[in-house]
């Protein structure tokens, strides 16, 4: 199992799944009529006025009133009413009905979600939707961030950025996630859009400081600038110094993935010159002290991500530091905490003051153990949001399971992401926060050994869960007391919670656990599974049984060419399978190829092992509208 990259915020992924919500209007395969809304006219006709119908002395030759014609009106009315529907679900539904609410619903968006920038063309997405001010673009499938995927896939933003600048002069916002960024991207993404004010990158590379010089200079209406789990390259530029000095619309900055130093007077001069900043998370190499400097500026933040939880260099031995329990006491609209990077748990007293408000904390980079999190978290108590690190121990879960009664999502990340070690946290602590916790609607855990009955009574005391991702390291590892296989739990989640559209499963499993899954996932929209499975009958389950799934991904089961032309019939409905070191075959990946001509099937080669031989290293599979993608690199083989 790799879980070489570690969580970082709130936007961050296990190995093992993410949920988005998969739309199908942004990929829908009519294409738009050639004509917009038209207004017809027609022949004046005229009628005469009198004591009756024909003719008599009072009558009178009167124009007739001409009513419009009836799809214009009707289109006239949808497009006030569709101005309100925000959904992008309803959204989707409504352009389904016909040619004429097609046509006023792609006039009337102003969003548009693409899940995957390969499904469709840039120059058919802007063709269709001629008025867009918001754009959520997103690349490369998620194992990308756990280096099951070879660099250079693509996923490049710069076709989309040229496009969108030619079409959307009036954009303000624009989310990417896993998409490759240049500079050149960023420059023209800052020149095109006059009233740009959003620019959020998750998980994105290829760009640096220049880029980000760039939009801090010439976007000045620019109120957030979100940089999250993105690599951004040291080019010796103050970036931060490149905002204007006179004052800013910023109501949210985030750069806590930043690795290069900041200059800290730059930062200071910002936020003090940003009135409506509300979002600040600060990488590592702000201190301590500096945080305190910047808390007494901001006073009204409600998202504060600390950086460094350590001291300040600069204050002496011995001498009297900064007053911190006051610096927090000050801030208290704080409702979201996280940071504590190279934490000295020493110090975390000083966050009580904001813990009664808080509604989510993040100490997924806080190594600290149960004696140090008891104080804090005892005061949590609404507490929804809550990341941490296994080195809390059962003992910890179990005094947030007894204080965090409004508990909503909760994520356990391992400290050390190894097999051959006995974990800190197992279906104790597992238990403790199903009885405790339940409201609970989202988990992520990780462990190394688990039983069947903490699962089940999950499954019993949290029925509102949507997500449920449990993560055993180690591979088949079983129930741990009774030596079984984890069928039966995984069986309960899927037959208790019937909210639930996120799954994913580990430890030893068989057949029978995908048959449950077949049988009651009905919602089930991301299925994600690792070392599991006994014969191809499992995966034939899921494919035909789970008529609502979107997303698929697999590593390292024993599923072949058999399991994946079992779901022929659902392929066209998904947004993506991905396979990796699984039994499949060139062979029976292109007989896929065939029968599907919208289906892209990649076969991708890792770089030591290019040469196209009969057994297939990954399948990445999705739909689209333009067919194979043209910056294939020499490693993907589109069958």
């Amino acid at each position: 199992m790799i879980t070489n990259k570690k969580p970082r915020s709130s936007d961050t992924d296990s190995i093992y799944m993410k949920d988005d919500r998969t739309e199908m209007s942004e990929d829908d395969d009519r294409s738009p009529s050639p004509n917009s809304i038209t207004h017809d006219s027609r022949p004046t006709r005229t009628y005469t006025t009198g004591s009756g119908p024909g003719t008599g002395p009072g009558s009178s030759s009167v124009p007739e009133y001409l009513a419009p014609c009836p799809d214009q009106v009707l289109e006239n009315v949808l497009e006030n009413v569709l101005l309100f529907l925000t959904s992008r679900k309803d959204r989707n539904a409504a352009s389904l009905v016909c040619r004429s609410w097609y046509r006023v619903e792609a006039l009337t968006r102003s969003d548009l979600f693409i899940g995957n920038c390969y499904a469709v063309s840039p120059k058919r997405a802007t063709s269709r939707f001629t008025r867009i001010r918001s754009v959520t673009l997103k690349g490369r499938p998620r194992f990308a961030d756990f280096n099951l995927m070879p660099p250079n896939w693509g996923a490049h933003l710069a076709p989309w950025v040229s496009a969108m600048a030619l079409t959307y002069p009036w954009l303000e916002k624009v989310h990417l996630k896993r998409m490759s960024v240049t500079d050149d991207d960023l420059a023209l993404l800052a020149e095109s859009f006059s009233g740009f004010k959003e620019l959020v990158l998750v998980c994105c590379d290829g760009f640096g400081t220049s880029g980000l010089a760039i939009v801090a200079s010439r976007c000045r209406q620019l109120k957030v600038l979100d940089l999250i789990e993105s690599e951004v390259s040291d080019d010796d530029v103050d970036w931060i110094s490149y905002f204007p000095d006179t004052g800013t619309c910023l109501e949210s900055l985030i750069f806590d993935c930043v690795e290069c130093p900041i200059d800290f007077d730059a930062l200071e001069r910002l936020v003090a010159n940003s009135p409506s900043l509300k979002k600040l998370r600060l990488n590592r190499h702000v201190s301590m002290g500096q945080l305190h400097r910047l808390m007494a500026q901001a006073p009204r933040l409600t998202h504060l991500g600390t950086g460094s939880f350590s001291p300040s260099e600069d204050v002496g031995q011995g001498e009297q530091g900064p007053d911190y329990v006051s610096a927090f006491a000050a801030c208290k609209s704080i409702v979201c905490l996280s940071g504590f990077r190279e934490i000295i748990p020493d110090y975390l007293p000083a966050i009580n003051p904001v813990c009664a408000n808080l509604t989510s904390l993040n100490f997924s980079y806080a190594n600290v153990s149960a004696e140090h999190l008891k104080p804090i978290i005892s005061n949590c108590h609404k507490l929804q949001i809550f990341w941490v690190l296994d080195s809390i121990c059962d003992e910890g879960l179990q005094a947030v399971a007894a204080t965090c009664k409004e508990l909503r999502e909760l994520r356990v990340f391992p400290f050390e992401a190894r097999e051959d070690i006995e974990g800190p946290v197992s279906e104790v602590g597992l238990q403790a926060v199903s009885e405790g916790c339940r409201k609970l609607q989202s988990i992520l855990y990780f462990c190394q050994r688990m039983t069947n009955a903490a699962v089940v009574a999950m499954s019993k005391n949290c029925p509102d869960l949507v997500v449920f991702r449990l993560c055993i390291m180690g591979r088949h590892r079983p129930d741990h007391v009774t030596g079984e296989p984890m069928d039966e739990g995984f069986g309960a989640i899927v037959m208790n919670c019937k909210k639930l559209t996120r799954l994913a499963v580990s430890g030893l499993l068989t057949d029978r656990a995908f048959a449950y899954i077949g049988k009651y996932g009905k919602i089930v929209r991301t299925l994600s599974v690792a070392f599991a499975g006994d014969s191809d009958m499992g995966l034939k389950y899921v494919l035909e049984g789970c008529p609502r799934l979107q997303k698929l991904e697999i590593r390292d089961s024993p599923f072949g060419d058999a399991a994946l032309l079992s779901g022929l019939h659902h392929y066209y409905n998904m947004r993506f399978l991905w396979m990796s070191a699984c039994n499949l075959s060139n062979q029976g990946c292109q007989q896929i190829a065939q029968a599907l001509p919208r289906l892209v099937v990649e076969v991708i080669k890792h770089e030591d092992n290019l040469d196209m031989d009969e057994n297939v290293d990954t399948l990445y599979m999705y739909r689209s509208l333009e067919g194979p993608r043209d910056d294939v690199p020499r490693f993907v083989s589109i069958l």
